[in-house]
Formats: C-alpha cells, sequence, structure tokens
C-alpha cells in the first residue's frame, strides 16, 4: 500500500467536497441564526466556521503523517516483547526507527510519552462497521444477500462494496483504539455468506489484503441447509465438486452461478482464507477434517468448544477468533463453553484472536472487554495483546503493514493512559498512517453538549 506525500494534493473528490462545504456555509451564514438539526447547538454563524475550518482540513494536509513518540512504553507485539523507555520515530506514515534516544529530525513533532504504554492500533474484530448504520433498519444494513428465486449460493456476494467510511460507527471505534476490522457477511439465504475484507479505520473506501469468505455452520443453519447439519457438509461437498469442474456447470442441479464457481476455486486453491463459524466440537471435527481433504486454508470463529479439540486445531494450524464471554450453555452447540477456551487453546499452540457475538459493531469497544477476560482467566497478557493486534492481522494476510510495531510498517498506534486490556483505560490518542486521528465522535459530542451548564436556551442550542 503507497503512503500519500505530504506535500501531494488531495484526490479531486475530496477537494471537491471541501468547495460545496464552503459554499454551503457561506449561504447559510447569511441567514442568521436559528437551529438546524445535522448542526444541533450551533448557530448558522459558528456552523460557517466549523464547516470553513472542515474545509482546510480537507484541502491541505493538515495532519502531518511525520511524529516521533517518545519515552513510551513500546509493546511491539512481536518477538521483541515490551520494550522500556522507547522511541518511535515515524515519517511519511511509516514506521522508521524504533529504540531509544532516537532524534527528532528537522520539522517532525515530538509527543512526550511519558511511560505510556504504546501499542499496534487494535483490531476491532468481525464487525459491521461501514456496511450497518441501524441495525433495525433495513435499507442501511447491507451484510446479507436473499435471492429466494434464484440460486441462493452466492459465494461471490462481497460486502466490501457497499463500505461507506463515513459511517457514524468509524469515529465511534476509533476513538476506542480500534484501526482496523473486517468485515463479516452474515447469512441470508445460505450457510455460505459470501465475502468481506479487511478495512483501515483511516477514512480509505477500499480493503486492504486478500478477500475473506465467511460459511456458517451448525444449528443455526438448519433451515438453510435441509434441516440437517449432515446436509450442510453434503451441500458443501457439491459446490466443491461444481468449483473444481468434477461437476458440469450446466448441470440442472448447479448451487452455483459460473461466478460463484470462480469465487469458490480462488479459495479452494488457497488464495485467501475461509473463516467459518462454528461452536460444537463434533461440528468443529469434521471441519478439520474437510479442510484437511480439500487442502483449504481455514479459521475457526466464535469456537465455543473449540478447546475440547485444542491439540487438533493447532497440529492443523487453523486460528480461531474466540468470543471470550462465552461461558453459558446458550444452545445446544455451545453446552462446553467456557471462560477458559481462549487459555487452553493458545495453551495448545493455536493462534487466538477474538471476536463477539451480538452487536458487534456498535460495541466494537468491547473488544478489549474480551481480551481482558481471556487474560483473567489464563491466557498470557503478551498473547491477549497479539490477540488484538498481530494475530488477526497476519491471518487475515495483512501482517506484512499492520499489527505489530516494528520498522517498515505502517504507523497505526495508540497511546494509551494505562494496561490497554484493563477496560478502566482509554486510549489517549490514535494515529493511523501516522495522522493523529480527532478524539472525538458522535457519542462524545452529545456528552459534551449535555454536560454543559444549562442556560436560557437549551443545550441543543448554543447563544
Amino acid at each position: 500500500m503507497s503512503v500519500r506525500d505530504n506535500n501531494a494534493p488531495l484526490p479531486s473528490s475530496q477537494r471537491m467536497l471541501g468547495s460545496i462545504l464552503t459554499l454551503t456555509a457561506l449561504k447559510k451564514a447569511k441567514a442568521g441564526s436559528r437551529w438546524i438539526p445535522a448542526f444541533a447547538g450551533m448557530t448558522t454563524v459558528r456552523m460557517s466556521i466549523s464547516l470553513l475550518l472542515l474545509t482546510f482540513l480537507f484541502n491541505s494536509n493538515a495532519f502531518a503523517q511525520n511524529v516521533l513518540i517518545r519515552g513510551a512504553t513500546v509493546h511491539t507485539a512481536d518477538s521483541r516483547g515490551t520494550l522500556k523507555e522507547t522511541d518511535v520515530l515515524v515519517q511519511d506514515g511509516v514506521i522508521r526507527a524504533v529504540g531509544s534516544g532516537l532524534a527528532a529530525p528537522a520539522g517532525v513533532a515530538v509527543v512526550e510519552a511519558n511511560g505510556k504504554p504504546l501499542t499496534p492500533a487494535f483490531f476491532g474484530g468481525i464487525t459491521e462497521i461501514g456496511i450497518e448504520e441501524v441495525s433495525g433498519e433495513s435499507t442501511t444494513v447491507d451484510s446479507a444477500v436473499t435471492l429466494a428465486n434464484f440460486q441462493p449460493m452466492r459465494p461471490e456476494f462481497d460486502v466490501t462494496l457497499a463500505y461507506n467510511p463515513e459511517s457514524v460507527l468509524v469515529p465511534v471505534a476509533r476513538v476506542e483504539g480500534l484501526g482496523f476490522t473486517v468485515l463479516g457477511a452474515s447469512a441470508g439465504g445460505s450457510f455460505i455468506a459470501g465475502q468481506g475484507g479487511v478495512m483501515r479505520l483511516d477514512g480509505s473506501a477500499d480493503p486492504i489484503g486478500p478477500r475473506v469468505l465467511f460459511v456458517k455452520l451448525g444449528s443455526d443453519m438448519l433451515g438453510k441447509s435441509g434441516s440437517s447439519r449432515a446436509a450442510q457438509w453434503m451441500l458443501l461437498d457439491q459446490m466443491v465438486g461444481e468449483a473444481r469442474g468434477r461437476i458440469a456447470a450446466d448441470s440442472p442441479h448447479a448451487l452455483l452461478t459460473p461466478t460463484g464457481r470462480a469465487v469458490l476455486a480462488r479459495y479452494l486453491a488457497g488464495n485467501g482464507r475461509i473463516l467459518v463459524y462454528v461452536n460444537r466440537a463434533a461440528d468443529i471435527r469434521q471441519l478439520l477434517r474437510w479442510a484437511q481433504r480439500e487442502n483449504v486454508r481455514i479459521a475457526i470463529t466464535s469456537g465455543a468448544e473449540a478447546w475440547k479439540l485444542a491439540p487438533e486445531i493447532a497440529q492443523a494450524k487453523v486460528p480461531v477468533f474466540v468470543d471470550a464471554l462465552a461461558d453459558l450453555p446458550s444452545d445446544f452447540d455451545q453446552i462446553g463453553a467456557t471462560l477458559e477456551n481462549a487459555a487452553r487453546l493458545q495453551a495448545a499452540g493455536v493462534e487466538v484472536s477474538f471476536t463477539q457475538a451480538g452487536d458487534a459493531s456498535h460495541n466494537a469497544r468491547k473488544i478489549r472487554q474480551l481480551a481482558g477476560n481471556a487474560v483473567a482467566n489464563g491466557l498470557p497478557w503478551e498473547a491477549g495483546l497479539a490477540g488484538l493486534t498481530r494475530v488477526p492481522a497476519q491471518v487475515l494476510g495483512v501482517g506484512d503493514r499492520l499489527g505489530t510495531i516494528a520498522p517498515g510498517k505502517l504507523a497505526d498506534l495508540v497511546l494509551w493512559t494505562g494496561d490497554p486490556l484493563d477496560v478502566a483505560n482509554v486510549a489517549q490518542q490514535l494515529w493511523l498512517g501516522g495522522r493523529a486521528i480527532p478524539m472525538r465522535s458522535r457519542q462524545t459530542e452529545l456528552r459534551d453538549r449535555y454536560l454543559r451548564q444549562a442556560g436560557p436556551l437549551p443545550r441543543a442550542y448554543t447563544p
């Protein structure tokens, strides 16, 4: 991934948006003070100033890509471990040096860390950030496809095409120290959910790294697979046969479109990883056998009973994205759920990362709680940190750019007020590509608005 030079002009689309905002502000400024929902709390004059400032940010390189972070406790998330009183030099959005006593080149800003923890930007888990705005409003949710009157198995479905980098969920995640996520496809008309990809939360519109294919197995998918887990494997085997040419493309019983066959064939050839949501130990056992037989690269997500097969999973070199808050038998696939799942898997040699059930997009911040919970139940602290940084980056094919603090990596960094796996501490500053990200979101702005002292007007207004 190339990094834009500080002096290079911004894309024309951003310059155009800045011009539009300027014109809007100037026109509205003539109308006097009135309440505008989108800019509640501002008169139009104040709004004009704010929009002019925003225009400046769009039309200039206001956020430098060069910084020296001095005297931090650097958690590298690699074999070097934790480095005390260490400096990190960032130039042109890339980490250039990590060491003690580094000098700041001319024009490079210096941030004094004063011994606070510095980590790679955290992984937000498998989410729908940017493809879901309001979960209860279907017109803002783009994570699943249901084609009732057509072939339902659509591995070619790619949720990254609907990604909105201006989603309000992006800054909500960033203020929590999250710098990247993998967009997950949800099962709509089929247990073959579709494709997703890694998104950096820096405002970029396009994914980085290879696509991943999402598959969901187990009791939740019985209604989409003839009411039997055995039928899931039957249908999966038929799709593999189609993708590998063992079943004629014009067969009247074909499950896949021509495009779907080509996409699935790519994953079967090892060009991309298949992320499989599965919980029951018996189903995980069948998955490991299938992956070995078909020679495909998989990862397990959720994996409530994965600990029961920890040696087999480690031997197969299959990483697991664990829900470290799952400790109750919420269904018959999770009877063996335990808070020690991550610790037992890691002790057996399994690479462990994290993801969460429920509303993982609006509550992406809880990913730190998952890691801290796993550490509280036996997972080594360094493994907990790796599960939020290095492991997901490597598993998802972007480990050459993200996930560790080392020269040559993108400068996606977080300075914390204290132990980042303790939710009593917060992200003090996030840098993405060396740019200091404003630590504001819709939530913090609402908080600040209503913490103000009441005046002659309601708090949504300003005099």
